[in-house]
């Protein structure tokens, strides 16, 4: 009896496992555009996450972008402790922590520059972005870089992780950053 109950817990864990990944794919289709090109996938990024303060995200538009198992990971030191580190989450903890933050605020984030290597169906860019509470403010109010991991399954690009890192005092952007790769 105890052998049936552990066969059947595994079961309904891997039935949910299957719902969750069928509910991700039979959600709202790509844009062709957001995601044909590593221009537009970047693109789509930067402007689904900007908006005025109030401003409703069109967060379905978001999700799909992102790979399944796509990571939203931003890195820098504890203003408490003083420790450098990364805090990893998916694309809906992304949604549910900076809700709050864009219902009150406005949110502009832009891209300066890009450097962009790939192989085969892989893609690292690092895109070096500006922060503005509103569109016609004339000095970022943050800056520093996203690191975009993308994947072409070959029929479109997928973003994997975002790993990025706002500049600090004490970490400055490189000139090499602030310019286009020529």
């Amino acid at each position: 009896m105890k052998k049936l109950i552990q066969i059947l817990a595994l079961v309904v864990i891997g039935m949910s496992s299957v719902q969750n990944i069928a509910a991700q794919t039979a959600a709202v289709a790509a844009n062709p555009s957001d995601v044909s090109t590593m221009d537009g996938i970047i693109k789509a990024v930067y402007d689904v996450i900007s908006g005025d303060a109030g401003q409703k995200r069109d967060w379905d538009r978001m999700r799909t972008l992102f790979h399944r198992d796509a990571r939203l990971i931003p890195t820098g030191k504890n203003p408490q402790t003083g420790i450098v580190g990364a805090r990893a989450m998916t694309p809906d903890d992304y949604i549910k922590r900076n809700e709050p933050f864009f219902a009150k605020e406005g949110f502009f984030e832009r891209e300066v520059t890009r450097r962009a290597e790939s192989f085969g169906n892989i893609a690292h860019v690092f895109s070096t972005y500006e922060a503005f509470h509103a569109l016609t403010d004339k000095k970022p109010f943050m800056r520093g870089i996203n690191s975009f991991q993308l994947l072409n399954d070959g029929k479109r690009w997928w973003v994997m992780p975002i790993f990025w890192q706002a500049e600090t005092p004490e970490i400055r952007l490189p000139k090499t950053y602030l310019k286009s790769k020529e």
